[in-house]
């Protein structure tokens, strides 16, 4: 009897205790499974959604620099704007692997509508342009005028990506 127990009830024991926990491990693993899986339409719609945000944002990066055709842009959103006092400087240019970058510094003076309208216009603008900073000042005699200070960044893909 006690050859029994020790050589076969015991062992066959252990043996049963892992395919219990090996089991409960399968059982966890599927659960787990299943309720990720019920998760990818969610992400599946939010990554739809990031695609139509962002379109094609090669289309919108030139393989040209461009720099005038830019500024000149601005300038002219900026006339069209009722903007005074305009002042548009280029920075040093950022040379990348992949993606080349051209800072730009400008200034203006105008009503706050026509300021928001302003920067509406540019984020359609035909080209990607990153607003990285905007600095807002009332005028001292509070004639309805506010002073921009804006710094965006440009960008085009280097002579090697084309083709």
């Amino acid at each position: 009897m006690a050859a029994v127990v020790l050589f076969r009830y015991l062992p066959l024991r252990q043996r049963m205790k892992a395919v219990e926990q090996t089991k409960t491990a399968q059982t966890l693993a599927i659960s787990k499974a299943s309720m990720e899986r019920a998760q990818l339409p969610v992400l599946k719609e939010q990554l739809l959604k990031l695609q139509r945000m962002v379109g094609n944002y090669k289309a919108n990066i030139p393989a040209q620099r461009d720099l005038g055709v830019f500024l000149q842009q601005i300038a002219e959103l900026m006339s069209k704007h009722n903007l005074r006092e305009q002042v548009i400087v280029p920075g040093k240019e950022i040379v990348v692997k992949e993606l080349n970058c051209i800072p730009v510094d400008m200034q203006c003076k105008g009503k706050l509508a026509q300021v928001f309208e302003f920067y509406k216009r540019i984020q359609k603008l035909d080209r990607l342009v990153r607003i990285e900073q905007v600095k807002l000042v009332n005028d001292s005699d509070f004639s309805g005028d506010v002073s921009i200070q804006t710094k965006v960044v440009i960008y085009y893909r280097p002579q090697a990506d084309q083709g």
